[in-house]
């Protein structure tokens, strides 16, 4: 029977992790092979890979395909992407290393044995191009364009055999999928319409209130939160867990939500970032993603709703998820509830509108959240946090 659900990105989901004979013979012939060092970055692009979630790339970039995601936000076949997806290495180790070969590849942090690579393509690349055509600006306080500076030189690009998935299927368990499962879950559930929601931070009421407007106009919502790495003073992912799990218990109808984690590490790449969470977000099986303000920023790179902006600017025929918009929401006490700009009537003085930088002050000062901002709960779980630092 076919799947009512969304197809993948290009058609079908390409997971590219091997397993049993296939991965036991693929990692002794590796051992034999040139290593190439990846930087977390990469390491995390090689586990979206390996599980399918970069449906339909099959490794990393090669320079047709970079050249036209950084120009025009499609590869060399026509087929939308909006961030590239590379690997780079020093011109030391590029002069050694020749295209038709094959080469191991291994984390830098741990020296994991990751997966291996057939080179097809070695070019330079121009990072400042990179990082105003991607990010928008060449700021090197931007942490995007910080780590194409860090990068190597040389990018090499290829097909890749995913040999491992890191430390995240064992650290997250049940809350760990690929998205072959999500889907497998969402077809056991009957759902169709299904909206995704991107997180990298505890959901605070405004996250809840946009979930729930999903809920209301879908079969159920994919809660998705990123457990890659994040930028110095974000909240590390088994406190955010705590915060999921609780707030789900407590205010949810858990039939109607379902909780995993991606292993992705975060871009801050404001609104080709949010495309790029679409293009995933289909491969797990979500036919909208919810749109908020400021969505994948960092600082004032971006307009508040940029990411809203840039579905309008790609073919309607480019992706088969469609964008769930959200205005500005907040807490009213005028309204006495939950409500956005489109729907409340209401002065500044009557709305509760707090940064997230406003929070982490009240909290290292051991102010707790007012309930308003946050669920009680959720306050006290990030205060227990704050003061253990």
């Amino acid at each position: 029977m076919s799947s009512k659900l969304v197809p993948p990105h290009g058609g079908e989901l390409k997971p590219l992790l091997l397993e049993g004979s296939a991965l036991e013979t693929a990692m002794n012939n590796a051992k034999n092979l040139p290593q190439v060092r990846l930087n977390s970055r990469e390491t995390s692009d090689l586990i979206m890979l390996a599980v399918g979630a970069f449906s339909p790339l099959d490794g990393f970039m090669g320079e047709k395909d970079y050249m036209g995601v950084i120009n025009d936000m499609k590869m060399a076949d026509g087929t939308l992407w909006p961030i590239p997806i590379t690997l780079s290495v020093s011109k030391e180790q590029a002069n050694e290393l020749s295209v038709g070969s094959e080469i191991a590849l291994v984390d830098d942090e741990s020296d994991e044995l990751m997966g291996s690579m057939v080179i097809e393509d070695k070019f330079d690349y121009d990072k400042k191009n990179e990082a105003v055509n991607v990010f928008r600006t060449d700021d090197e306080q931007h942490p995007g364009v910080s780590k194409i500076y860090e990068q190597h030189d040389v990018y090499i690009g290829g097909p890749v055999k995913v040999f491992s998935e890191g430390p995240y299927p064992e650290m997250y368990g049940e809350h760990y999928a690929r998205p072959a499962e999500t889907r497998a879950i969402f077809e056991e559930k009957g759902w169709i319409r299904i909206a995704g929601f991107q997180t990298r931070n505890p959901i605070h009421r405004s996250h809840e209130y946009v979930t729930k407007i999903a809920m209301e106009v879908s079969d159920g919502v994919l809660i998705h939160p990123l457990v890659g790495k994040l930028k110095p003073g974000d909240i590390p992912a088994d406190v955010r867990m705590k915060c999921y799990t609780e707030l789900i218990d407590k205010y949810y109808v858990k039939e109607n939500v379902v909780l995993k984690v991606y292993p992705m590490e975060m871009r801050y790449g404001g609104p080709r970032e949010a495309l790029l969470h679409a293009i995933f977000r289909q491969n797990y099986g979500c036919s909208a993603l919810i749109i908020g303000r400021d969505h994948a920023g960092v600082g004032s790179y971006y307009g508040p709703f940029d990411a809203q902006k840039i579905f309008d600017e790609i073919p309607e025929d480019a992706l088969h998820i469609k964008p769930l918009n959200i205005d500005w929401t907040f807490w009213c006490h005028g309204c006495g509830e939950m409500a956005s700009m489109k729907t409340c009537p209401h002065g500044k003085e009557d709305r509760v509108l707090i940064s997230g930088t406003k929070v982490r002050e009240m909290l290292d000062n051991g102010e707790m959240p007012p309930k308003e901002f946050t669920r009680p709960e959720i306050g006290q779980i990030l205060m227990d946090y704050y003061q253990s630092l």
